[in-house]
């Protein structure tokens, strides 16, 4: 297993030549293969953990990710089971990680440079409840880009300070751990280092330093030379401070001669601290939360936005029989859900957003929904998506179901902005007439067709009666391994054909086609054609519902390449999907400068006039080594033109860096085709989110979590490369909150203009609330536009700091053999008293290790009762209890075989003790 497992680690890092502790690109980083080694780990270990909870093997059956997944989940992943979501939940935490490098370049804490000790570790204690609240409050997204974080500054207190030097091999568990001091911190007048005149001696520490084992880090100056008297340096590239005396540094970023055991040691260590933090996270998450917030589910979350006034009695009904026919059919297999998620909306209410992993509580919620109120017809349907796209992880489903145009139109751009964030797909199912909002907002149903077509989803248009007809697309598209092969939209009609590729992989092959007055012929690779009168026919069945024509192919399809001709004078689109698990996930990506150089992905849209960089991961059934990419390109959705050249620079295990010379003008989408090594046929696949350029750019990074009551500024800063002049600003965010920002800035060709965004939660906000907050710029006249989407942490003020604390009053075991085939027949009991002092209270206790039966007493007594009964087969025993704010305490205890008397107390082990920490509190 251990050869296996780091075979599947080398599919989920970047190859190359080594560059240590520097962000993603370029080739491998430290900081990406450490986060990459102890992510895999851990998830490996939970993933065990849950099998044998569950009473199945974890037996992954290959090196790659996409097995790993289908071992995880089970006896019930029987089929295709995609590690998209996985790599996508890697990808977020490693590209956080290394934008540490570039949006806090200059801030010492986030590195633990120039000694700031006490500011690093506050940044990593405020940064673990951040992501332990928004664990509990579900919001994953956020747990996991501030994991990346905090995983960063982490891994630099041993590469930029003196531990090493120290002669340390263990890492430094008061780092977090606040209940614990830091020690023994050289002082702001203490010399520290020697000077180093070649700039690479191996150990410039003063001998005094050493003795003692004093803390000291390196000071580092991005923009001055100046330094306190006699203090080591960084040292390196980009640290003007390494040329004042003392000359050099003492950072073991790179593995130089000088400082290769230095640097070997720093990257161990530092990898067994992440290890460290990951499992504290673990543990105060639960095992299914953890392997949640690292994309490992069955299938994509499916989330329902309803429109519940008065008029739409008969759509809510359709909506109710869906979602208890797709429990229904889908309920134990790996196509069930693996959250539901549903968002009501009338006029003027929207909401609340109602949350699940158990189909019958979305059941009873759904059946509650009763239409009312009304009467001026168009509703806050925008704003009931707002709540959906923030709410949902990333590359969710989500059905929206209304009769009514939108009131909220104004919020349209944002949503926009959301969809090409989160690359979620939405559906929606119209039932009116589409009349146009009579106010001066003038929103239509071509609003929703728009968002539906950015988003690569549907917007079905039908009667009400045709309604349950049109709902059938939501069980095709509620699937794991969900993959597109082709999508276009033609405005206006035309007479077009359109060629595809199927491969081998390909199951469950469907062929949408939205528009009226639409005829079309399908050809296969042999020739054989069936044209759309044609209701059953050779090569499939057609079904017409409204201007939804859904037509699916035989599963005795032909591999190859495939046509469809379409006739239409109006518009139209063509969507074609299946179930595969070759595909791929990328990002836009732009690189930055500095001492760590490395790539930022874009979190709007790309720079009209250049070239454009994507991040791009691809899969195959057996993961990335069972592929071939052979072709990248950028494809307009209303033609099959597409960009210029691309190159693609293998980053090894799957990981290739595309640069296209030329974006298209128009809204398109990234086409990748290559060849599967499995069945040796080429295949084509597509991504579905519609992106276009800007000449706008606009920076702003979120630099902690912010407390209830308290104001919370965002700078931010905007360049265009187009015309100067007044460019208007307009920020939201999904809670509510309130907000001020300058609504305009005075741009100059080229030149950033900045602004500052101040945000203040009310004092009552949950800790663990997530807000969405997005930022939007427009040209004078609105021709040009780009947008920022920023995540938001808030998490009260932490003043526990104590995990709780366990006794073993009495451990009344008889006998326990020595024999071990007969163990199982007896049994010894322990029992315990928990407690959390002056804290918060215990939130769970959860036995980790050994084969046995435990109850406890209510949680909210101030001392639990703990009773475990245990066979004699397990005689270490493990158990852990976390309290509300997700301080993590462990309980160990052993046992020695006994072939005469019964034991006593006194001729055992316990141990007590927080998670990390391995001595015992007596």
């Amino acid at each position: 297993m251990a050869s296996l497992l780091g075979t599947a680690l080398l599919a989920l890092v970047l190859s190359g030549p080594t560059v240590a502790f520097a962000p993603i690109g370029g080739g491998s980083s430290t900081h990406i293969s450490m986060t990459g080694t102890v992510l895999l780990q851990t998830v490996t270990e939970t993933c065990r953990a849950v099998a044998e909870a569950a009473g199945h093997e974890f037996k992954p059956t290959g090196s790659s990710p996409e097995e790993l997944v289908q071992a995880c989940l089970g006896p019930r992943a029987t089929g295709d089971v995609s590690g998209a979501k996985f790599h996508s939940a890697l990808q977020e935490i490693y590209i956080q990680n290394g934008l540490v490098d570039r949006d806090f370049v200059n801030s010492a804490p986030h590195h633990f440079n120039s000694e700031a000790f006490q500011e690093g570790r506050l940044l990593i204690m405020e940064g673990m409840a951040s992501i332990k609240a928004s664990i509990r409050s579900k919001n994953f997204k956020a747990a996991r880009e501030m994991l990346g974080r905090v995983l960063h500054t982490l891994q630099d207190f041993y590469s930029h300070s003196n531990w090493v030097e120290l002669g340390y091999t263990e890492p430094y568990v008061s780092l977090i751990r606040p209940d614990l001091p830091l020690e023994n911190l050289a002082g702001v007048d203490v010399a520290t280092c020697s000077d180093c005149s070649s700039g690479s001696c191996p150990n410039p520490i003063l001998p005094n330093i050493l003795e003692e084992k004093i803390l000291t880090s390196g000071y580092m100056g991005i923009f001055s030379d100046a330094k306190p008297k006699g203090k080591c340096s960084h040292g390196g590239e980009g640290d003007l401070t390494g040329e004042a005396v003392p000359r050099g540094g003492i950072s073991k970023d790179e593995r130089r001669p000088d400082n290769a055991v230095l640097h070997d040691t720093a990257v161990n260590i530092a990898t067994a601290a992440s290890l460290q933090l990951l499992e504290d996270i673990r543990l105060a998450a639960g095992d299914n939360d953890f392997l949640t917030m690292m994309g490992i589910a069955r299938s994509s979350v499916v989330c329902f936005v309803i429109d519940t006034t008065g008029s739409m009695s008969d759509d809510i009904d359709e909506a109710r029989r869906v979602v208890y026919q797709l429990i229904d059919l889908k309920k134990g297999s790996q196509d069930e859900p693996s959250e539901y998620i549903m968002v009501p909306f009338n006029d003027p209410e929207f909401g609340p957003t109602f949350r699940t992993t158990d189909p019958e509580r979305m059941k009873q919620e759904i059946s509650k929904l009763r239409p009312t109120g009304g009467g001026d017809y168009p509703e806050m349907c925008l704003s009931g998506l707002q709540l959906a796209l923030t709410g949902a992880p990333p590359s969710s489903h989500i059905y929206v179901f209304t009769d009514a145009t939108a009131k909220d139109i104004e919020l349209k751009d944002a949503i926009v902005a959301l969809i090409r964030s989160t690359k979620s797909t939405l559906s929606f199912f119209m039932t009116g007439h589409g009349r146009r909002n009579r106010r001066s907002l003038r929103a239509s149903f071509q609003d929703y067709k728009d968002l539906a077509l950015t988003s690569g989803g549907q917007a079905i248009q039908v009667s009400k009666g045709q309604l349950s007809q049109a709902t059938e697309i939501i069980l095709d598209t509620s699937t794991s391994a969900l993959v597109t092969v082709l999508q276009r939209d033609i405005n206006p009609g035309k007479d077009v054909t359109f060629p595809f590729t199927l491969d081998e992989s390909l199951k469950n092959i469907t062929i949408y086609i939205t528009g009226t007055s639409i005829s079309f012929t399908l050809t296969n690779p042999s020739g054989v054609t069936q044209s759309h009168v044609e209701a059953s026919g050779k090569l499939g069945t057609i079904q017409t519902v409204g201007n939804l024509r859904r037509i699916s192919l035989n599963a005795d399809k032909e591999t190859g390449n495939w046509q469809i001709r379409i006739q239409s004078t109006d518009p139209y689109t063509v969507k074609i999907t299946g179930q595969s698990t070759i595909t791929f996930i990328y990002d836009f990506v732009e690189p930055f400068a500095g001492p760590h150089p490395g790539y930022a992905v874009l979190s709007g849209r790309p720079q009209a006039g250049r070239p454009a960089n994507l991040m791009l991961t691809a899969m195959g059934r057996k993961g990335p080594s069972s592929i071939t990419v052979e072709e990248v390109v950028l494809v307009t959705v209303s033609s099959s033109g597409s960009s210029g050249s691309s190159t693609l620079t293998d980053m090894g295990n799957g990981e290739i860096l595309v640069t296209v010379d030329a974006v298209p003008g128009g809204e398109f989408v990234v086409s990748l085709r290559g060849r599967d090594k499995v069945s040796n046929t080429e295949f084509q696949r597509q991504s579905t989110t519609l992106m276009s350029v800007s000449k706008v750019n606009i920076q702003a990074a979120i630099s902690s979590s912010v407390e209830p009551g308290e104001t919370f500024k965002v700078p931010f800063s905007v360049i265009s490369n187009g015309p100067g002049g007044i460019y208007t600003v307009d920020a939201r965010n999904d809670r509510k909150f309130p907000m001020s920002f300058p609504t305009s800035l005075n741009l100059v060709t080229g030149v950033y203009a900045n602004g500052t965004l101040i945000i203040t939660p009310p004092a009552d906000t949950p800790s663990g609330t997530d807000a969405t907050l997005t930022i939007e710029v427009k040209s004078p006249g609105g021709a040009d536009n780009n947008y920022i989407v920023l995540r938001l942490s808030v998490v009260t003020k932490i003043t526990d700091f104590d995990p709780p604390s366990c006794e073993i009053v009495s451990v009344p075991y008889g006998d326990c053999p020595q024999d071990a085939e007969v163990c199982d027949l007896f049994e010894w009991d322990l029992v315990a008293y928990i407690a959390d002092g002056n804290g918060t209270g215990i939130d769970s206790i959860a036995l980790r290790q050994g084969i046995g039966n435990f109850t406890h007493g209510p949680l909210s007594d101030p001392i639990v009762r703990a009773e475990f009964r245990f066979s004699c087969c397990s005689r270490d025993v493990e158990f852990v209890a976390v309290d509300k704010i997700g301080n993590v305490g462990k309980c160990y205890h052993s046992i020695e075989p006994n072939a005469g008397p019964a034991l006593t107390l006194s001729s055992s082990l316990w141990l007590c003790l927080p998670v990390s920490v391995y001595a015992a509190r007596l």
